[in-house]
């Protein structure tokens, strides 16, 4: 509005104030308001979402870290072995007191290789859990987000609905909210 007293209505505008004066059909209205909890419904699902694709990914990233962790400890267990058959080898080459100290070594060498085994192999559990926990939060995620598309359909099917005003088309609406409340549902069971 200008200084002048001159306005332009834009056509949502004089809709708007025609709803404000005269009362607007309750069919829109209602219609209205189910596309805003729609929208509120599935904007928290799509936050879900969110949440479960990046658990997702730090579960993968630790999956990753832990591997890379076993993989050095078991080359580390490699070369002990390595030096462990060299003792070996020096035992048979070897008499007396030199042959008592490679004696010595090979055991040593034994020993430290059961540690380094058992580390490696707790290593690879805990690459395996997480591993199995990213898995679960994709699965979580797919849930989400196909709770999120559901309720995104069911929104443009009431849009769809006000524009043509064919109230049977409701069924649709009314139908894949309840698909995408149910997906949403599954997401957060863990289903």
């Amino acid at each position: 509005m200008s200084n002048h007293g001159f306005h332009v209505h834009g056509p949502h505008d004089h809709e708007v104030e025609h709803v404000a004066q005269h009362g607007g059909d309750s069919f829109t209205s209602r219609v209205a308001v189910l596309t805003a909890v729609l929208s509120t419904i599935g904007a928290i699902f799509g936050y879900l979402g969110g949440h479960s694709q990046n658990a997702a990914l730090l579960y993968k990233n630790e999956a990753a870290i832990q591997k890379t962790a076993a993989s050095n400890h078991w080359n580390y267990y490699q070369a002990k072995s390595n030096k462990q058959n060299l003792a070996e080898l020096s035992v048979t080459l070897t008499a007396g007191e030199a042959r008592e100290k490679y004696l010595q070594e090979v055991e040593r060498y034994k020993k430290e290789k059961q540690e380094i085994k058992s580390d490696a192999e707790k290593l690879e559990a805990a690459a395996k859990e997480a591993d199995q926990h990213s898995e679960l939060e994709m699965h979580v995620h797919e849930r989400w987000a196909l709770a999120t598309t559901l309720i995104q359909v069911a929104i443009a099917m009431a849009a769809i609905t006000l524009l043509t005003r064919k109230r049977w088309m409701l069924f649709g609406v009314y139908g894949a909210a309840a698909l995408g409340l149910f997906a949403g549902v599954a997401g957060y069971l863990h289903l």
